[in-house]
């Protein structure tokens, strides 16, 4: 298969570092645990060939493991606030949070009116995510588990070369104000997983793990359309257009950003 080497400019931020593994350290050792009943589908693992980055066009093997069947909602994070208090918006230390943390939230406990207690968290920055995570016994999912999930269409594993897929997906990008809709009003994927796409973009464990060369920039202002900085992509299939979009969304984060769209989901080692 031949490859196609397509150059992207992005609107950007900047970059993001790594996460060192004593943030997550120190997350986990305050962290109280709760209990969730959310339920988790298991999925039996795989290859899916990559398509950006040193991955393109090789085949990237995931592991099994367990999702979520949907994203964390506001009634569950709330739940979690409740026993952490050290991650209400008052109290959170300005290093995991940005001034955006939960910046619709009229109090430490109270979640927006304007938008349901199933409906998605957002404003949530990776540390917080991590930190909840964490306290319900489980992780993040990595980019590469995320993406082999979200190859699914509603009856095949792997939907990636219809055309009608990767255009249904790009239009749900397009959505205004989807977080504050409830989770599982459409239909799951093969797997049995809710809103993959269109309600809101999802925080993965390593999201700042495909970098894509390019020269960084100063940051100017953040929004819901945050990208990374301008690069050449090697990709082995166009259709794949959505996913670049959600590698450059990743690509411009850091881990103490909040975005009004950005929630996440949970995953566990099988």
């Amino acid at each position: 298969m031949k490859f196609i080497v397509i150059g992207f400019i992005f609107i950007i931020s900047s970059c993001t570092p790594n996460i060192s593994k004593q943030d997550s350290y120190k997350i986990s050792k305050k962290t109280t645990y709760i209990y969730t009943n959310k339920n988790m589908v298991k999925i039996d693992g795989g290859t899916y060939e990559g398509f950006i980055g040193q991955d393109s066009g090789k085949l990237v093997k995931v592991k099994p493991f367990y999702m979520d069947d949907s994203p964390v909602t506001n009634e569950e994070f709330l739940d979690f606030l409740k026993k952490n208090p050290q991650w209400t918006k008052s109290n959170v230390s300005r290093l995991y949070a940005d001034i955006d943390y939960l910046k619709n939230w009229p109090s430490d406990f109270e979640f927006p009116k304007d938008v349901s207690p199933n409906s998605p968290v957002t404003n949530i920055s990776w540390f917080a995510a991590n930190a909840y995570a964490k306290s319900v016994g489980k992780r993040l999912p990595t980019v590469d588990e995320w993406e082999f999930v979200a190859l699914a269409d509603a009856t095949t594993k792997d939907a990636s070369k219809k055309p009608e897929f990767s255009d249904a997906i790009l239009k749900s990008y397009q959505r205004k104000d989807t977080y504050k809709t409830s989770i599982k009003l459409e239909q799951p994927n093969f797997y049995g997983v809710y809103d993959m796409y269109g309600k809101v973009w999802e925080w993965t464990e390593d999201f700042n793990s495909v970098m894509m060369s390019g020269e960084s920039r100063n940051d100017s202002s953040k929004n819901e359309d945050l990208f990374c900085a301008g690069a050449a992509v090697t990709t082995s299939d166009l259709h794949n257009y959505a996913a670049f979009v959600r590698y450059a969304m990743r690509g411009s984060l850091k881990a103490n950003y909040n975005v009004n769209n950005l929630g996440f989901r949970c995953a566990k080692d099988l």
